[in-house]
This record gives C-alpha cells, sequence and structure tokens, in this order.
C-alpha cells in the first residue's frame, strides 16, 4: 500500500475515530448497515446540567449530536498545520456532517449518517444510554479528571484529561464548551507530555439544540476476512458498525476503546507494498508486517493513534483463518 493510500485510508481511520471525539466528525465511509434503529431524545439535553465528570463525558456524545452548529478549527500536527471548515446539521433525526480542508488541495467530505454505534462488551446493562455505556468503558482503561473554569475560542469551558492506566495508549485531554457541551479542543500527548497532536476549534458559531430525537444505528455485522487479529491492548474491540469493505476485495476491521482507533487491514504483496516496520504520520503511525499464505504472500497493515510498538505488535498478531473448515 503506498503512502498516499495510506494517508487516504488514515482520513476514513481518524474519521470514524472523530465520531467519538465529537466537534470533527469528518467520516467517508457507506451508510450504516440497514436494520433496527434507537432513538436518543435530543430534549433530554435540557435536563441535563453536569456535576461530575462522568456526567459531563455523557452529555457532551449527547451534545455532539444533538446540536446543529458551524466552525472553524486547526488541526496541528509535528509537520503540517490544517484549517478546516465544520458544518453539522440534523434533518428528520439524520445527522449531515461536511468538512471542508481549507489549505492545500481542495477537498470536502460529506456525510448523512444515523448515530454510528460503538459497543463494548463490558458496557453496563442493556437499556442504558450510548453516551453513559461509553464514559463506563473509558473509565476502565483510563483515569479521569476534571478542571473547571477553563477558556477555548472565547467560549467558557472545562478541561477532562484521560491518563491511561497501562502503556499502551496515549494520555487525551478534552476542553468542552460549558454552555453546549461540544468538544473545543482535543490535545494528544505521549507518556513523556510532549504534544503529539492539536485539534482546536478556533471559532464556534452558536449551536443550536435539535428538539426532537436523533437515530441511533444497531451495530450492524463486520465485513467477512479469512484473517483474525489475535491481540489488541485492553479495552480496545471491534466495531462492526463502521468497519466496512474497501476496494479490491479488502477489507477494514476497526477497533476501539472508546478514544482511540486501529484499523486493520490484510493484502496480497506487490511492488508498491509497504516496507515492513513503522512509519510515522503524526499522532498516528502505520505498521506493517508480511506473511506467507497458501497462495500468495501477504502483507498486513495497522493504522492507530497509539504508540508505535503497540501497533507493531498487533499488526504480528494477525494470521489467516482457514475459512472452509468453519
Amino acid at each position: 500500500m503506498p503512502l498516499p493510500m495510506i494517508r487516504n485510508v488514515l482520513v476514513l481511520t481518524l474519521s470514524c475515530a472523530l465520531q467519538v471525539l465529537l466537534v470533527a466528525t469528518t467520516s467517508a465511509v457507506a451508510s450504516e448497515p440497514e436494520g433496527d434503529t434507537r432513538t436518543l431524545s435530543c430534549k433530554a439535553l435540557e435536563e441535563q446540567t453536569p456535576e461530575n465528570v462522568q456526567q459531563w463525558l455523557a452529555h457532551s456524545l449527547w451534545a455532539s449530536h444533538c446540536y446543529s452548529y458551524q466552525a472553524r478549527a486547526v488541526a496541528i500536527g509535528d509537520s503540517e498545520v490544517r484549517t478546516l471548515a465544520l458544518s453539522h446539521r440534523i434533518q428528520d433525526g439524520i445527522r449531515q456532517q461536511v468538512v471542508q480542508y481549507l489549505d492545500g488541495p481542495s477537498m470536502s467530505i460529506e456525510r448523512h449518517a444515523r448515530i454510528g454505534h460503538w459497543g463494548w462488551s463490558h458496557a453496563p446493562e442493556e437499556d442504558a444510554s450510548v453516551p453513559a455505556q461509553w464514559a463506563k468503558h473509558l473509565e476502565r482503561i483510563y483515569t479521569i479528571s476534571l478542571e473547571e473554569e477553563k477558556r477555548v475560542a472565547g467560549r467558557d469551558a472545562v478541561q477532562i484529561s484521560f491518563d491511561p492506566r497501562d502503556a499502551n495508549r496515549y494520555p487525551h485531554q478534552w476542553w468542552l464548551d460549558t454552555a453546549s457541551g461540544l468538544v473545543l479542543k482535543h490535545v494528544v500527548r505521549n507518556a513523556e507530555g510532549d504534544i503529539l497532536e492539536t485539534f482546536q476549534v478556533t471559532q464556534l458559531q452558536e449551536p443550536t439544540r435539535f428538539n426532537g430525537d436523533v437515530e441511533i444505528g444497531r451495530p450492524g455485522h463486520a465485513p467477512s476476512v479469512d484473517w483474525q487479529v489475535n491481540w489488541l491492548p485492553e479495552g480496545f474491540q471491534l466495531q462492526p458498525g463502521v468497519s466496512r469493505e474497501l476496494a479490491d476485495g479488502r477489507a477494514q476491521q476497526l477497533y476501539s476503546d472508546g478514544l482511540a482507533t486501529i484499523s486493520v487491514f490484510v493484502e496480497p504483496v506487490t511492488a508498491s507494498s509497504l516496507r515492513p516496520g513503522v512509519h510515522q504520520l503524526n499522532v498516528s503511525a502505520v505498521a506493517a508486517e508480511r506473511f506467507s499464505g497458501k497462495s500468495h504472500d501477504y502483507q498486513a497493515v495497522a493504522i492507530g493513534e497509539v504508540p508505535p510498538k503497540v501497533l507493531r505488535r498487533v499488526v504480528r498478531s494477525v494470521a489467516h483463518v482457514d475459512m472452509t473448515s468453519e
């Protein structure tokens, strides 16, 4: 897989992650699988006054799907600064999202979709809300703390810090808009505290809350593949609703711990395949490993916002499965 293609895939992978990061969902993945849906009542936000970090987390995820807004933002990595125009609207309970890249070649990504369903096997009771399930899951793998009386982009904010309970993921920091609960700023750091990447809203037009119900898609089914990932950091689980079919019969399996994502692909080795090893792309890394199959040599590729040694271990755990024996 050549590096330009890796960058394109990375955009898709990170955009899936940004569904969880609330403000800048930029996904160009296909619409979620059809099936039963549940609804989330945006009117419930009228009754929510967060008083602790768990309530702020649930409130922020709820708010991210219930507010229409337009914003300007910057994404700052170690080698580039990108300027973005963000638009999020809700029509008939369906989210409409547009992201425009304002630097370099013109690119716009648009998505019309139900709320993506993110699920974890250790979630609480079935009838608990998706935001509450997500907040509970995060507490198992991150130490989460809250600081009040902050300010970002001219707006009052609270700061939430996520410190990992192991060495297999990065620390994260969010700044949430006090008035709406939307994320105004997101910083990812390494274990030494150095900033790897910053996403920050620089201008947010007054958000408008949708007063109806928005639809939540059921988990759906992951693409059928003849390979499996045999090791993942604790808390990372397959997200079937956002795993997807790619061109040439390939498929993407996407895993998340609720903040970070790891996306895995397997394809035959070609002249344009990546050399084995780890390739750094700002906060994300790309790890490639080759192994032999019955008729081809294959390349496993993993992309994610985790330490490079972790991603290398993930990709080395990928193995073919004999589908004929099932």
